[in-house]
Parts: C-alpha cells; sequence; structure tokens
C-alpha cells in the first residue's frame, strides 16, 4: 500500500468522486485490512484480470463513467475497457501504453491534480462555448436588423475568436 493512498481517496471524495472501488489479486484478508486503512467504498479480492475488465463493462452499462487506475500486466484489460484508463509511471510497460494517461510521478496525489485540472477544463470549455454561442447570436440579431454591417460583425466575431483563445492559454489551476 502507498502511504498517500488515504489521503488520496479522501481528496478524490471531496472532488465529488462518488464511488472509489479498490480490485486485488490479495487474499480476502490482506484486500479488506487495506480497503478499510484507505477508505474505498467496496472491494474486491483474488480478482482476475478479465474479472476487472467484466465490472468495468457492467459499471458502463449502468450508465456510470469508469476511470481504472492500475500499473500492472493484469490492469490491461481493465485500463483498455473503461472511460479514461490512467496508468502510473513505473508500471509494466503494456499498461502504460493501454492507457489514455500517464501519471509521470510516482505520488497518487498526481491524481487529485488531474481531477482538479479536468475539471477546471471542462468549466472552460462550457463557459467558452456559452459565450461564443451569446456573442454570436448577438452579433447576427445586430446584423439582421441592420444595427452593424457585415464587415464589423465579421471582424467582432474574429476578435471575440481571438481573445477566447488567448484566454482559454491561461493556467487551468490558477
Amino acid at each position: 500500500m502507498r502511504d498517500e493512498a488515504d489521503g488520496v481517496v479522501t481528496a478524490l471524495h471531496r472532488q465529488g468522486i462518488t464511488k472509489i472501488v479498490m480490485m486485488t489479486g490479495d487474499s480476502e484478508r490482506t484486500a479488506a485490512a487495506i480497503a478499510g486503512r484507505v477508505g474505498v467504498d467496496e472491494y474486491y479480492s483474488e480478482v482476475l484480470p478479465e474479472d476487472k475488465a467484466r465490472f468495468v463493462d457492467e459499471e458502463k452499462k449502468k450508465g456510470r463513467r469508469v476511470i481504472m487506475i492500475g500499473d500492472g500486466i493484469n490492469d490491461s484489460p481493465a485500463l483498455s475497457a473503461a472511460d479514461a484508463g490512467i496508468a502510473i509511471s513505473e508500471g509494466a510497460e503494456i499498461a502504460r501504453e493501454i492507457a489514455d494517461i500517464t501519471i509521470s510521478e510516482d505520488n497518487l496525489f498526481q491524481l487529485v491534480t488531474l481531477r482538479a485540472i479536468s475539471r477546471g477544463l471542462m468549466d472552460r470549455i462550457d463557459r467558452n462555448y456559452r459565450f461564443v454561442i451569446g456573442f454570436n447570436l448577438g452579433l447576427i440579431l445586430l446584423g439582421v436588423g441592420g444595427v452593424i454591417t457585415p464587415a464589423t460583425s465579421a471582424m467582432l466575431h474574429n476578435t471575440s475568436t481571438l481573445a477566447i483563445s488567448l484566454k482559454s492559454m491561461t493556467n487551468l489551476l490558477d
């Protein structure tokens, strides 16, 4: 067990992750002890690689988004089946190749940072989309109403696109 595991589980719960499941090939006794210490919502012991992938598929069929975190060859099928597969840099090469994301540091708190970045990115995309739609709709209405010329509308459209692009280049975690 990694020293930071319990803190990471707590932080991910605070960030809105509602269900954290631990699946391991270890014995029931070992799995229960680790699960109790780190505070996962569910745990499964003596799990085979195909069981992990099946679990991911079942959760997805229930309409849940599934993030799989793994570092071994036995995690590869589940990493591939998940909506987002995350590998740990020191893990097996096949896991890193299959995963969508590889955490470059040997510290699970990078998962918390990754969650914050992804949440910030989705919020930014949503804000930008709403602004662009609203602004361009306003330009269309002003153009149809004869308030602004097509050239002015085109210039304002391009200026807004440039402004959104520049704003999007700022740090997500600031």
